[in-house]
């Protein structure tokens, strides 16, 4: 088996692991409208560390806009390639790929949205409840997008120095979305770790489907 195949499972199985432990261990009505968070003595002395920024979850909202549009610009490649080649088979399988990262993605997106695991330690200007907080989705938005365009960049760009420049604007990207969302305060800790560990199995996933498609492009005749 590959062995990305192996990690994305063990990733996955630390994210399950993170979801009991968060509604099992030291469980108590520390956030807000006494909404009750789990290993609450962590996250609390976290976040009353770190305090509340704004200006950070507004950037993060803004990378989070910006990974939207990346993985748009590969629809678009996608639905090209449909057209032109009159045929769902003969579109790249990596684009394939990709589009089914997305939808997948996209419905953990909805899932944890309506899967209440953890609150967020602040009531968001203008709501009166707190909103779901676990996994902190645009970590696992900004991660899963510009990870795996990263990984197929070089497929898609002939200039090599471009295509390595633009993979570590990814990198770069991840790391600030990662590190923004978890110090803008509106995340508990554990719900970026959560976020971590369903990217990291998502994405290694996809990197082991990668690889079952060989290292080379694929050369499509139109």
């Amino acid at each position: 088996m590959n062995k990305k195949f192996v990690k994305a499972a063990v990733s996955l199985v630390l994210f399950v692991l993170t979801i009991v432990l968060v509604k099992t261990v030291d469980v108590a009505a520390v956030g807000p409208a006494n909404t009750q968070i789990g290993l609450s003595h962590l996250n609390a002395s976290f976040h009353n560390i770190i305090g509340t920024h704004m200006f950070l979850y507004q950037a993060t909202n803004l990378l989070g806009f910006w990974a939207i549009l990346c993985g748009c610009i590969f629809a678009v490649i996608g639905v090209v390639q449909l057209v032109q080649r009159k045929s769902l088979a003969k579109v790249d399988k990596k684009i394939l790929a990709l589009g089914g990262l997305f939808v997948v993605t996209g419905i953990l997106y909805v899932l944890f949205e309506k899967v209440v695991i953890n609150c967020r330690p602040i009531l968001m200007e203008g709501e009166t409840v707190p909103e779901a907080s676990f996994p902190s989705s645009h970590t696992v938005l900004a991660v899963v997008i510009f990870g795996s365009i990263a990984m197929i960049l070089r497929d898609y760009l002939n200039d090599r120095k471009l295509a390595a420049t633009l993979q570590n604007v990814c990198l770069v990207l991840m790391a600030v979305a990662v590190l923004g969302r978890l110090f803008s305060g509106v995340h508990w800790l554990t719900d970026i770790l959560g976020g971590l560990f369903l990217s990291f199995a998502l994405l290694q996933a996809f990197s082991g489907v990668l690889d079952m498609f060989g290292e080379k492009p694929e050369k499509q005749e139109e």
